[in-house]
C-alpha cells in the first residue's frame, strides 16, 4: 500500500473576528491569531469573507495575505464582488462555498451539479490567474463528478452531518454519513481531485478522518477557537495536530 501523503491542518480564524466585532474594536486580531497558529504548527490559514462582513473584513484578508508565511485559503461565495477581491488579493487558494445571508454557518455543500454554468467561468478565471480552486461539496457522486468536469483541482468534503451525528451519539446516522465520506473521498481521488475535508471537526472526528489516505488537508475553525478560550490557541493547534497524527499513524500500522 503506497504511503499516504502528509495531512495538512488549515486553521480558520473567522471567529476570532466574530469576537472582535462584538465590541466593534480592533481586538482580538485575527491576523495575530493566524500568526500564532502557524507558529504552533498550522500549515495554512482559512478565512471566509462573507457578503455581510459579519466577521472577516476586506482589510483582514489583505493583512492576512501580506503577513502570513503559509498559504491563505479564501472562502467565498461565487459572486462578482468576491471574484474581484480574490483576483486582487491573490490568495494561494479560493474555496467556493454556498452562502445565505440568514444562515449562522455554512449549512450544506455547494450545488456544483445544478450551478455548473454559473461556476464554470469563476473557476476558469481563478485557474487562469494562478489561484487554486476548491469546491466545498457534499460527498455525493454527482457533485464530485461535476467538480472534476469543471477542472477544479480540489474538493473539500462537507463533514458537518457526520460530525453532528457523532456528537449526538447517533451511531446509525454517523455510520451512514461516514460511509458516504469514505466513498466520496475514494471517488474524488480516482477522478484526479485533491481531497480536503472540513466543518464541525473536533479532536475525535479529526483523528478518525485522518485515517483516510485520500484526504490531505483538514480545515478547522469554530471548535478550535472555542477550545482556545480555555487552553490557548497554540496548545489547541498542537493538540489538534497530535490527534491528526494519531489518525494518520493508523494507516502505517494497518499497512
Amino acid at each position: 500500500m503506497p504511503k499516504a501523503p502528509p495531512l495538512r491542518l488549515g486553521v480558520n480564524v473567522d471567529h476570532v473576528a466574530t469576537l472582535r466585532n462584538a465590541r466593534a474594536g480592533d481586538r482580538p486580531d485575527p491576523v495575530r491569531a493566524a500568526l500564532l497558529a502557524i507558529e504552533a504548527g498550522a500549515d495554512g490559514i482559512t478565512a471566509h469573507l462573507r457578503e455581510d462582513r459579519r466577521h472577516i473584513s476586506d482589510e483582514d484578508m489583505a493583512r492576512l495575505k501580506a503577513r502570513i508565511s503559509k498559504p491563505l485559503n479564501f472562502e467565498m461565495a461565487a459572486t462578482a464582488d468576491m471574484l474581484a477581491i480574490a483576483l486582487r488579493t491573490k490568495p494561494h487558494a479560493v474555496c467556493l462555498v454556498p452562502e445565505r445571508r440568514e444562515e449562522l454557518t455554512t449549512e450544506g455543500g455547494l450545488d456544483v451539479a445544478g450551478q455548473h454554468n454559473t461556476l464554470a467561468p469563476f473557476i476558469a478565471r481563478l485557474n487562469d490567474n494562478g489561484v487554486r480552486v476548491s469546491l466545498f461539496i457534499a460527498a455525493d457522486p454527482a457533485q464530485i463528478e461535476m467538480a472534476a468536469k469543471l477542472r477544479a483541482p480540489v474538493i473539500e468534503i462537507h463533514t458537518g452531518a457526520w460530525c453532528d451525528a457523532v456528537v449526538d451519539g447517533d451511531r446509525a446516522k454517523a455510520g451512514v454519513e461516514w460511509q458516504r465520506i469514505v466513498a466520496g473521498a475514494t471517488l474524488a481521488r480516482a477522478a484526479g481531485l485533491e481531497v480536503h475535508a472540513g466543518h464541525g471537526l473536533d479532536y475525535v472526528t479529526a483523528e478518525a478522518i485522518a485515517a483516510l489516505p485520500e484526504i490531505v488537508e483538514l480545515n478547522i475553525g469554530y471548535y478550535m477557537i472555542g477550545e482556545a478560550l480555555f487552553v490557548g490557541l497554540a496548545q489547541t493547534v498542537r493538540t489538534m495536530r497530535a490527534a491528526m497524527d494519531r489518525g494518520r499513524a493508523k494507516l502505517e500500522n494497518d499497512a
